[in-house]
């Protein structure tokens, strides 16, 4: 089977950590410490993009794969939690050797 939507999924979800930890760690402070509010507002919105591309990218993975609703709920859950992609994407590395090994 094509395990290509299954790496764009990886990929886009470390994106979408790194940008939910850059908003975390050095937009919000620099907005509240130095303020200087355009960093949250870029930072923000690019993160904010990146969310929805990877919820969709979890949804189409779902369809492509015919997984069950639940993993899609963790995709989702690990989306709003800081760190949480890098988290979800152990087990998504695991889904994509067992593809390979297929």
């Amino acid at each position: 089977m094509n395990k290509k939507p299954l790496q764009l999924l990886r990929k886009t979800g470390i994106a979408e950590g790194i940008s939910f930890l850059v908003l975390l760690l050095i937009a919000m402070p620099l907005k509240y410490i130095f303020d200087l509010p355009l960093a949250v507002k870029y930072t923000g919105w690019a993160h904010g993009l990146l969310f929805v591309l990877y919820v969709a990218q979890a949804y189409y993975v779902k369809e492509v794969y015919n997984w069950p609703f639940k993993k899609f709920i963790y995709a989702f859950v690990a989306a709003w939690l800081p760190l949480g992609t890098f988290v979800y994407d152990r087990q998504l590395k695991k889904e994509e050797e067992l593809l390979s090994a297929k």
